[in-house]
């Protein structure tokens, strides 16, 4: 079995192909035991609005693949262009780099570091973690602390949350005469409603599916809550819309939009869609009045102060790539483990049985002292006996290079 990384993410798949791929939090569980019935030993998914990977240990990286495929009624081969399979240490020096935000939309970020733990949390509840995810997870961690410690990336990053906020002031200006709709009661739309609500807008409203988590974001920000099914009613009072939700299908649909701008008069609609799969009809975007932002179309505004987290990166990339060597050696060692039990087996066999020739011996009344000096010249030749025989049927450079691990192993002075 070998460790791999199998996924997609903003770099290789536009937003129409992850949203495909994309896992509910609440079925991960199920399907991570479904993925390790079969197709790996081992397994963790980390599915977030820029990305869906497997980690995962197997015997053939294009198991998982097929999985994925057909978990989510793709045919694979319109899949495969969009796919990265990273195996053992790109496996592990992606994850690093994951984990410390050098992977993300926005260089440094560090809410990808919570949505990664909560990924492992559910693989780890789920059953699926091993040894060897157990042990690569706990490292990511650790590497990625270490590079938010000693490394500047994360400073002075633009969030998704705060990226909303100035495009939404370069289209209205000042955001306090206008009415914002939040789609969602998420880490992204809390975030997202934070920034918001320090510009003081004139309103602000929550819509989820359940009123308890509305009303208590509500709360917090100042606003007011209701549930999605009301949306219809009061859709057109609001000029700014933030939606990220967990819905695999549209909430908000062409024909919802086209009657709020009806009603509205043509006065225009903000909308940023951070959900992945969409919330809003990708039909949206092509209607007058309606400035209509997803995920991917947020990286120029995020880009913002790129350059001095650009040279920190370079920093950050010497820690993982020292990390990367560390956990390797780690892993080298771990798969020398059955070798060194079966030598530690064979070795207590032997002795074990040279010990009952030699209390059998004792209980026919032979001298004890001739007894024990049988049995350790029987242990040192029968120990000795591979590499003397490896030596003496060794030719040449084989010869010379077993001559030298020998005297290596054995700690022989020449």
């Amino acid at each position: 079995m070998q460790l791999y990384v199998i996924g997609v993410n903003h770099t290789t798949a536009p937003i129409q192909i992850r949203e495909n791929v994309a896992f509910n939090s609440e079925h991960l569980g199920s399907a991570l035991r479904e993925l390790t019935t079969h197709d790996a030993t081992e397994a963790a998914i980390l599915s977030t609005c820029n990305r869906t990977e497997l980690y995962c240990s197997t015997d053939n990286p294009q198991k998982p693949l097929n999985w994925l495929s057909q978990y989510h009624k793709l045919d694979v081969s319109k899949l495969q262009p969009y796919i990265y399979t990273l195996p053992n240490d790109e496996a592990v020096k992606h994850a690093f780099r994951v984990a410390s935000g050098l992977d993300s939309m926005v260089l440094g970020e560090a809410q990808i570091l919570g949505q990664f733990k909560q990924s492992v949390k559910i693989a780890q509840d789920a059953g699926t973690l091993g040894t060897l995810l157990h042990k690569l997870f706990q490292r990511t961690f650790e590497v990625a602390k270490e590079v938010r410690t000693n490394t500047d990336v994360g400073a002075n990053s633009i969030s998704m949350a705060a990226a909303a906020v100035k495009l939404a002031q370069r289209i209205f200006g000042d955001i306090r005469e206008q009415n914002v709709l939040f789609i969602g009661a998420g880490e992204m739309i809390e975030l997202c409603a934070d920034h918001f609500a320090a510009q003081k807008p004139k309103s602000m409203m929550v819509a989820n599916r359940t009123l308890e988590r509305g009303t208590s974001l509500a709360a917090k920000i100042g606003g007011q809550a209701i549930l999605l099914n009301g949306l219809t009613d009061c859709f057109a009072e609001f000029d700014i819309v933030i939606t990220s939700t967990a819905s695999q299908l549209p909430i908000v649909g062409l024909g919802m939009v086209e009657s709020a701008i009806k009603a509205r008069r043509h006065r225009p609609i903000f909308m940023v869609d951070l959900a992945v799969p969409r919330d809003v009809e990708a039909e949206v975007a092509a209607l007058d009045d309606v400035f209509l932002y997803t995920v991917d179309d947020l990286a120029q505004v995020v880009s913002d102060g790129v350059v001095n987290r650009q040279e920190a990166a370079l920093d950050a990339e010497l820690i993982v790539t020292a990390r990367v060597e560390h956990f390797m050696q780690w892993l080298k060692k771990r798969d020398a483990v059955p070798t060194i039990k079966a030598l530690r087996d064979q070795a207590e066999a032997t002795r074990q049985a040279e010990l009952d020739k030699a209390l059998k011996l004792i209980q026919k009344g032979e001298a004890p002292e001739k007894v024990l000096e049988g049995l350790s010249n029987a242990l040192t030749n029968k120990f000795l006996h591979a590499p003397n025989h490896a030596l003496n049927h060794a030719h040449g450079e084989e010869h010379a290079k077993l001559e030298d691990m020998i005297k290596q192993l054995y700690r022989i002075k020449s």
